[in-house]
């Protein structure tokens, strides 16, 4: 019998512009999680990340909303009203304020590799359940990475990525899916922006 509580992933980013990446990821998780929303996390302004080429909240949320057009992809602004900075506050406060929603964090591979710099990285495996999908050139290095070594007995088979929502973390599963290569710094140097390094909710 399917679990009555919805089940949420959450796809964190400066989101600065969304693109087509976002959403393939977004259609992704839907259909392989099982989920019932996906959630679009817009940060205010990541932790990790320069100001500098940002472009206003209300901008990226408007473009966000824009691509979404999905009754199933909600594009939030929750981090601003909740006044929390770093995915590990975020991800307590949304505990707390929704205690029947079954949440999974999605992230690709390239912040896999980069979790490690987060504030309270270890808490977020032991908070939610973790869904990682495979991006271009970082898979590998992802795989053999200090949280995927840190974590390895927690990471769950593929085959069982539509239950993962159920699961009690820590729990992890690395999706190989269709690829795209689409990334926010490749359209902004494109437009003449200025690239930023991949951070935290990058």
């Amino acid at each position: 019998m399917r679990d009555r509580k919805p089940r949420v992933g959450l796809l964190g980013g400066s989101f600065n512009p969304a693109h087509r990446g976002h959403l393939h990821i977004s259609r992704l998780a839907l259909d392989r999680l099982a989920l019932d929303q996906v959630w679009w996390l817009v940060s205010p302004q990541n932790p990790l990340k320069p100001s500098h080429g940002m472009a206003p909240l209300d901008e990226r949320l408007a473009t966000a909303r824009n691509l979404a057009n999905n009754s199933n992809i909600r594009v939030t602004d929750v981090e601003r009203h909740l006044g929390t900075r770093y995915t590990a506050d975020t991800l307590d406060a949304l505990a707390e304020s929704h205690p029947d929603t079954r949440f999974v964090w999605i992230m690709g591979a390239d912040n896999l590799i980069q979790i490690p710099r987060w504030k309270r990285w270890t808490s977020l495996f032991k908070a939610v359940p973790i869904a990682v999908f495979a991006r271009p050139s970082y898979s590998l290095r992802a795989l053999s990475g200090r949280a995927a070594k840190r974590f390895a007995r927690a990471r769950k088979l593929e085959s069982r990525a539509s239950t993962l929502a159920m699961m009690r973390p820590p729990a992890w599963v690395f999706l190989h899916t269709p690829l795209i290569g689409t990334s926010s710094t490749r359209i902004r140097d494109r437009a003449g922006g200025v690239q930023g390094s991949r951070t935290e909710n990058g």
